[in-house]
């Protein structure tokens, strides 16, 4: 039973997969842009409700932009690819990343606000003005950005291969462990009795990577606004309601959010079915080897991707 459960995950990626190359989930996204379409036309009678002064109409407002927020996210989007990808090709905690999640969605909320004051409040543009300069400008900085970190992890998944491979050389040429009776602990790639190391270890290779990442993954996401977010601040502003505009476009957020905390966790569920096949419980060296081939793979995926859109954006 616990065996199932660990490849559960990479059972249930694997099937979506094979459904998204099939076509099987085309009639699953055109309900979804149709459940979106819907969801506005409520979002615009929630604000015309909140306007007039309805008993509960606040409530109402902030759950439909919470709605909103999650069938936004649950369609295809460059966050999921995000916040998958580098789930999967590093072997980050799920804690750490669905808390990036949740910071990229309030991030991406917080740029839709910042847009629409400056432009709007400010420049006194349109709706459609605001949208057209959102795709114009900050999508392509958005792909671009995406694209530099896919980028960085196949830099740092082939440096990883070839340290191992420099690693494996000195192993060969350095000494020879039946020669000399080195005891050695292959759990850890490490010569006991030599002190040299003739392979990263896994807390090496499968560490935090520290703020840059981090950074550069909440930038790339949240440098594309939500276009139901800008459709409720510039409405809300326009009838003199902007504070609960601004507070439904991070409430939208969250339900984004919720969206995207889901892709992690799914992510580090197939990752771990994945390395749990390596026999990676039995120390931790093929691991420990794997993983640097599966963020050079990941990496290029992602920024193979983004160039994809990049383009299509330009």
């Amino acid at each position: 039973m616990r065996q199932a459960l660990i490849y559960g995950g990479l059972g249930v990626v694997a099937l979506l997969a094979v459904l998204w190359l099939a076509g099987g989930l085309d009639a699953v996204a055109g309900w979804l842009q149709a459940a979106q379409r819907a969801t506005q036309d409520r979002l615009a009678a929630a604000i015309r409700a909140l306007r007039g002064g309805e008993p509960g109409a606040l409530a109402v407002f902030w759950a439909v932009c919470f709605g909103y927020g999650v069938l936004h996210a649950a369609g295809p989007g460059h966050g999921k690819l995000l916040i998958g990808g580098y789930g999967v090709a590093r072997r980050v905690p799920l804690v750490p990343l669905a808390g990036l999640a949740l910071v990229s969605s309030l991030a991406q909320a917080a740029v839709a606000v910042a847009l629409v004051y400056a432009v709007v409040a400010v420049l006194g543009l349109s709706r459609l003005a605001v949208e057209g300069a959102a795709e114009a400008w900050l999508a392509p900085a958005s792909h671009a950005m995406i694209a530099g970190l896919g980028l960085w992890l196949v830099w740092r998944g082939a440096h990883g291969v070839q340290r191992l491979r420099v690693m494996a050389a000195h192993g060969r040429s350095g000494h020879d462990p039946h020669d000399h009776g080195h005891a050695h602990n292959h759990d850890h790639e490490h010569c006991a009795t030599c002190g040299h190391a003739h392979g990263p270890t896994l807390e090496q290779v499968s560490s935090l990577t520290g703020w840059r990442d981090a950074v550069a993954m909440v930038a790339g996401i949240a440098m594309r606004p939500c276009s139901g977010a800008l459709f409720v601040l510039i409405l809300t502003w326009q009838l003199g309601i902007a504070l609960a505009g601004v507070i439904g476009a991070f409430v939208m957020g969250l339900g984004t959010a919720l969206v995207t905390a889901g892709v992690a966790a799914l992510a580090v569920w197939a990752r771990e079915g994945a390395l749990a096949g390596l026999g990676a419980g039995k120390g931790g060296a093929r691991m420990a080897r794997a993983l640097p081939v599966i963020e050079l793979t990941v990496g290029g995926v992602i920024a193979a991707a983004a160039f994809g859109l990049l383009a299509q954006s330009l």
